[in-house]
This record gives C-alpha cells, structure tokens and sequence, in this order.
C-alpha cells in the first residue's frame, strides 16, 4: 500500500558489551539503559558462588554447582569465564545465541578480560567502554560509598588506572559525566548499530518497498 511504513527487517539482534573500570558507573547507566531502549535483553551471568540476601535465580545470576560450571566450560558453554576468591563466573553462550537468533540486542556487562573473550568469540559485537571524567572523580566516587577501607580504595584506584588504556580495544567510548547524558549517548550507540546496512536485511527491504517494481 502506497506511504505504508516499511521496517528494516533484522537477521539477527546485536551483541553489546559494556566494559569500565570500578566508579565508572556502570551499573547505573546500564538500568537505565535497559529502561529506555526497546527490544534489549539483558544478559545473565553464571555462577559457582552463593546466592546473597534478595538475589533470585534467573534474575541475578545463574547459580549452578561448581561440577556443572566446569562441565559445560570445557563443554564451550561459555562465551566468557572468570574467576573471583574461589569462585567462577561465566556468560552463557546458548541463551545469549538465542536472544540473538530471535533478532533481540543483548547487552552484557563485564570485565576488560571477559570482553576480550567475547571479542574472540563474537568479533561483530558492539563494545562500548565507560569512563569517570577524571581521576579525582572517580576517586570521589569510590570514597562516596563509604563502604571500603582506604587500602581497598587504593586498590580499585591502581587498577583503574592499569584499565583505563584498554580504551583502545574497544568500538566507542562514552564519559560519564552525567547519568543521563551517557545513558543518552549509549542508547544512540544502539540504535545506530541496529541501522547498519550491514546488519539489516536489506535486500527484503527492498523487494518490499515497491514489490510491483520487481515482478
């Protein structure tokens, strides 16, 4: 029908991944992200360690016996893995793939080495690393939560400071400075990788757009 409003239809939904050192906001930005950004799933990680007070299998994490984590790694059931005071954590690959299938975005949030694992496995994802504004900043924010003695902020401090140049593996870059601009700009992020030519099904598009003109 002639004015018709025709969609770009999708092989598959994107991977995103978003990576940053402690302070960085992720954990904000990424709730709100996933608030204003239709069609987005939000991928659960699994894990060896102990459910803590309010967290909900499914939900939270994934929590799984440390027998059955190691099968299904050595299986390659995992896209990324980590491990943390005696504790393993990993990405399954089997429900990230399915959301994709479907033609969902999954968005991820991990490690600076888990997203170098999922950049092995998966080298069309999306990677975006969030950034404080400055050193002082994220100084501030670590100290703000009142919750760590002055050697733990010193640690997550150096090792921000190790991270901060992975900046360079990754597609975008994002400051956060305030919440809402990131958030703003890693949703524009999302939706202008899902226009990439490459990553629609364009030759449908086109058949569908004057269908009379191909016959």
């Amino acid at each position: 029908m002639l004015g018709e409003r025709v969609e770009f239809p999708r092989t598959r939904g994107n991977l995103v991944v978003i990576s940053g050192p402690s302070g960085s906001g992720k954990n904000s930005v990424l709730a709100e992200v996933r608030q204003s950004v239709p069609n987005l799933t939000y991928s659960v990680s699994a894990t060896t360690r102990a459910p803590r007070h309010g967290e909900m299998d499914g939900v939270h994490y994934f929590f799984v016996k440390h027998d059955e984590f190691v099968a299904m790694m050595e299986a390659g059931g995992f896209l990324e893995t980590a491990e943390f005071c005696g504790n393993y954590y990993g990405t399954p690959r089997s429900l990230v793939q399915e959301r994709l299938d479907a033609g969902e975005d999954v968005i991820m949030d991990i490690e600076i080495r888990g997203a170098d694992q999922v950049r092995a496995a998966m080298p069309d994802a999306v990677f975006i690393f969030l950034v404080p504004p400055s050193y002082a900043e994220l100084r501030a924010r670590i100290e703000r939560r009142g919750s760590e003695s002055p050697e733990a902020v010193r640690r997550r401090l150096a090792k921000a400071v190790e991270e901060i140049p992975a900046v360079f593996r990754y597609d975008y870059v994002v400051m956060n400075s305030r919440l809402d601009q990131a958030v703003d700009r890693i949703r524009s992020i999302i939706l202008a990788e899902r226009a990439r030519v490459s990553r629609c099904d364009c030759g449908a598009f086109v058949r569908r757009f004057a269908p009379e003109a191909f016959d």
